[in-house]
């Protein structure tokens, strides 16, 4: 593996030194273009992250980019773009978001206090002068970690790495009280391992490796228990192709492809530091699929530079499962946490973030070889399916009654299946007494903003109850909708299938003005990827609507809708190559 990730690091090296803008007169120079937008940012997925990649390789007796002075030149250029561009405050601006971010500089404060280290260790004299660099922009961020504030629930554990990381090198006993602060607030993880937001793809990672950072620079080892239900909950979480479930994520990551790759470090240090098999033969898993050295936190290379255990097969890797039922958070009792928003103190506004209520919500996934099954609850699908190459991404539930997107809120296991259920209810609001109506006196107007909306009393409630019955049949799964009132609710079912297939039936009839996206009105339905193919039966198009409002049709694959009016009796059978 070492030798993958010298030949992918150089590779980047190289990639990037050819991105780099060496034009004197710009205000960029020295900064390392981004791809999407052409500019050079400071932040921990743009320059920084390169820098890390070309300092790794500096120092890599294996890299052919091994003390090359010309390299060394392009890092002191890069570093002075990154001290250029730091605020006086100690900050960073990705440019794109967050600007002057205390979060964002935290990321790059994590991965150049790894580089800082790294370069310490070493005897070439040359480097000296890049490693005074980078202390001093370290050095320069120490206010804004002592003082800086969050968005997202994983930025609070990026900030106590930075602090933790800080403390190891300047020694300041205030960093280290500021990351008690964070750590205060205690983990936001369900016993079974699922983090806040629900994010497979990119922030389960991040809150990872951060922790790992934090556990060893505070020694603080009890912080890792949380990494270790982290790292054992993803065993149930990855195709039988290596891709990642990102079906239900809170974040960006959301139905994205996604591999293992960045989870590839953490799984190896504590495959290390617990003689742990599993972690072992997930390490092994994720290691397959690395394609790049890893974003900063991340940096594999950087990692096997700083941690000699990196390079050691000391733990024999387990087999992991391919077959498998598991219900993730089916134990865990949301219900009771989200009954104490607004009581004695819990809960409140989140700013520029949010809530993330979902937390805990159960999820099943089911492995049978190359078949691979998710059930989900307050997400956009509810269930996802890979049968080989075939993939039903989701399968997505509307209606006109909210209207738009139909989450399910509870999960129910069964013998050979589960039961997914979704209530809702709207009514209408009456008149505000009057004691409760502000006083009006020298305004021009009475706007509907001004007005005390919560003291409305409600009137003519309606409730709506969806059942979704998910069974596994010995020749693939059937689905099961049900509901019974109110009468008369246009809904749709949206099948998800994924671009690269074909679709099938003389049921299929094309839906105008919306892209990729057929009405399914009667008879079987084939969709094949290669020799992979799964059968569905039965259309039905019981109304013509074919966009509801409030519901957004993703792009990007092939849409399957099946028109329904409640109440509903209605079975969904799929049948498997």
């Amino acid at each position: 593996m070492f030798n993958k990730i010298t030949a992918i690091n150089d590779e980047w090296t190289q990639e990037s030194m050819e991105q780099q803008i060496l034009d004197r007169e710009s205000r960029y120079f020295g900064g390392v273009r981004d791809p999407y937008s052409g500019v050079a940012w400071p932040n921990h997925t743009g320059t920084a992250q390169y820098l890390a990649a070309w300092a790794a390789a500096l120092v890599n007796p294996q890299s052919r980019y091994v003390h090359d002075p010309a390299l060394l030149e392009r890092l002191r250029e890069g570093m002075a773009f990154m001290l250029r561009f730091q605020h006086e405050d100690g900050t960073v601006s990705p440019g794109w978001t967050n600007y002057h971010s205390p979060p964002d500089t935290a990321f790059v404060v994590v991965g150049f206090a790894n580089m800082l280290t790294l370069l310490e260790r070493q005897s070439w004299a040359p480097l000296q002068p890049v490693a005074e660099q980078i202390r001093t922009f370290l050095e320069r961020t120490i206010p804004a970690m002592l003082s800086g504030g969050v968005h997202t629930p994983n930025h609070r554990w990026v900030l106590t790495a930075a602090l933790g990381s800080l403390y190891r090198i300047f020694g300041l006993e205030a960093l280290r009280l500021r990351a008690g602060e964070w750590l205060q607030e205690g983990m936001d993880i369900t016993p079974d391992g699922e983090w806040t937001e629900r994010s497979n793809g990119i922030y389960n990672t991040v809150s990872d490796i951060m922790l790992y950072y934090a556990a060893q620079d505070l020694n603080r080892p009890e912080l890792l228990e949380p990494v270790r239900l982290n790292l054992r909950m993803m065993k149930y979480l990855v195709h039988p192709d290596g891709e990642v479930v990102t079906d239900y994520s809170g974040r960006q990551d959301f139905g994205s492809v996604f591999s293992l790759a960045d989870y590839y470090l953490c799984y190896k240090l504590m495959a290390e530091h617990d003689r742990d098999p599993e972690f072992a033969a997930l390490a092994e898993l994720a290691g397959r699929s690395v394609t790049h050295p890893g974003s900063l936190p991340n940096q594999i290379m950087l990692g096997f530079l700083l941690y000699p255990q990196m390079q050691a097969d000391s733990v024999r890797p387990a087999e992991l499962p391919d077959r498998y039922r598991k219900v993730i958070n089916g134990g865990f009792n949301r219900g009771e946490l989200l009954s104490l928003i607004g009581q004695n103190g819990y809960g409140g506004p989140v700013r520029h973030s949010k809530q993330h209520t979902e937390f805990g919500a159960p999820v099943a996934r089911v492995r049978s070889g190359a078949t691979s099954v998710s059930v989900m609850t307050e997400a956009s699908s509810l269930f996802s399916l890979r049968h080989g190459r075939a993939r039903l991404l989701g399968v997505q539930l509307a209606s006109s009654f909210e209207p738009g997107l139909v989450t399910m809120d509870s999960l129910t296991e069964l013998p050979g299946g589960y039961r997914l259920e979704s209530v809702a209810g709207k009514g209408y609001y009456g008149t505000i007494p009057a004691d409760k109506l502000p006083s009006r006196t020298g305004l021009p107007t009475s706007p509907w903003y001004l007005l005390p909306h919560g003291e409305r009393p409600l009137t003519h409630n309606q409730t709506s109850s969806v059942q979704v019955g998910v069974s596994e049949r010995e020749d693939g799964w059937e689905l099961h909708f049900t509901a019974s009132s109110p009468a008369d609710v246009l809904t749709q079912i949206v099948l998800l299938f994924g671009s690269e297939g074909s679709l099938d039936s003389p049921g299929l009839i094309p839906v105008p003005d919306m892209s990729g996206a057929s009405f399914w009105t009667s008879g079987t339905l084939r969709y094949s990827t290669g020799e992979d193919w799964m059968e569905l039966e039965q259309g039905c198009n019981e109304h013509h609507l074919a966009a509801i409002r409030g519901m957004n049709y993703p792009d990007g694959c092939q849409k399957v809708i099946v028109t329904l009016i409640t109440p509903l009796d209605y079975t969904m059978r799929i049948r498997l190559s």
